[in-house]
């Protein structure tokens, strides 16, 4: 395994840079995540770490090597694509070993690593067997095994699962992580998928128009995030926002509705002293959300409640605080009448607060 160090990296694609003089450094046996929308440069900076697209400004390292310029087989790194490509005709044994044997491994060696790579995803009994034989969790594995049974140092997938239904992608999802687990290798994981990112990562970085918003470990990016596309991006449903402003009372920190209704906001952390007057957005998640005030220290938001989604374990409520959508996480077997006007109880301790103008946490 080794280290990743990307250093002022930019890509163009005619007048349109897409990366925007990006660092970022991963450790050796690192899992990082690359999370952001479409468009956002993720598989860009994938594709430059594997040396699939040359670069306009930077240098991106693995290892003590400078690799920016290197031939993708000279990088030591095994790539798992969104498409599992693997040749229709050959056996799963034969998809497996090919890159091997073109680079003329002997056999012995080649047997060795198609064995152990097997034994790892648990695919042993599939060797014989023909693509078109397979499900797609079983093609998905034989592509991570065509990339695992080479000698390299860094392993680099491309939204492996999201040519899968929502049952493989979690299992999957925990035999990737299995494999971290056992290997120790340095991975690079693409997804716009938040909640691979989160099960997944060691850090996350959320990307946004070619560039990092936030780089930081799941618990972090989810419950600290630095600005309002961080917190409206990771998390499902997503963060509730609701527009306001500060306002500083007898000394104390609260957050003005549009209705002239105050909250509480004693006990929120802020990053610099609160302007009185600054305009703001106050995010809160559902799960975050008390229906009933039990507890001191709690703030209230009041809420027009529409209607109830059940979800199995949990239910979640909808609605609006002033013109914005509101939702509630609760337990599966509360029970909560629609339509109604509630107040939604919060700690200020849990929520986030935005600067309306940039989106930067205050």
């Amino acid at each position: 395994m080794a280290n990743v160090s990307i250093r002022d990296l930019e890509i163009d694609f005619g007048n349109l840079r897409v990366l925007k003089t990006l660092n970022l450094d991963i450790a050796e046996g690192e899992f990082i995540v690359l999370l952001g929308p479409s468009g956002c440069g993720k598989s860009t900076l994938l594709n430059a770490v594997a040396g699939l697209l040359d670069v306009s400004a930077g240098q991106i390292w693995i290892g003590d090597k400078n690799v920016t310029w290197e031939e993708p087989k000279d990088r030591g790194i095994g790539m798992v694509f969104q498409s599992y490509a693997l040749y229709p005709r050959m056996t799963v044994a034969g998809n497996m070993s090919f890159g091997l044997k073109m680079a003329k491994t002997p056999k012995e060696e080649i047997e060795k690593r198609v064995a152990k790579a097997a034994k790892i995803l648990q695919i042993e009994p599939l060797l014989g067997r023909r693509p078109s034989e397979l499900s797609g969790g079983q093609r998905q594995r034989v592509a991570i095994g065509r990339a695992l049974v080479r000698d390299v140092e860094v392993f680099l997938f491309d939204e492996p699962l999201s040519n899968l239904d929502a049952k493989l992608r979690t299992e999957l999802r925990v035999e990737i992580k299995r494999l971290h687990h056992e290997l120790g290798s340095t991975m690079i994981y693409v997804t716009h998928d938040q909640i691979e990112a989160l099960t997944l990562a060691d850090r996350i970085a959320v990307m946004n128009g070619g560039v990092i918003q936030q780089l930081a470990s799941p618990k972090e990016i989810y419950r600290r995030p630095v600005n309002r596309f961080v917190a409206g991006f990771v998390g499902s449903p997503s963060m509730n926002f609701v527009d306001g402003k500060i306002a500083i009372v007898d000394g104390q920190p609260r957050f003005a509705l549009p209705n002239g209704k105050t909250v509480d906001l004693t006990g929120y952390a802020f990053e610099a002293p609160p302007q009185d007057g600054r305009a703001a957005v106050l995010g809160i998640r559902p799960e975050q959300v008390e229906v009933v005030d039990n507890a001191e220290g709690f703030s209230a938001i009041p809420v027009d409640l529409t209607l109830v989604e059940p979800m199995g374990a949990d239910s979640l409520v909808w609605g609006r605080a002033g013109n914005s959508q509101f939702s509630i996480r609760i337990d599966g077997d509360d029970h909560i009448d629609t339509p109604a006007s509630i107040d939604a109880f919060f700690s200020p301790n849990h929520a986030s607060i935005f600067d309306a103008a940039t989106g930067a946490r205050l």
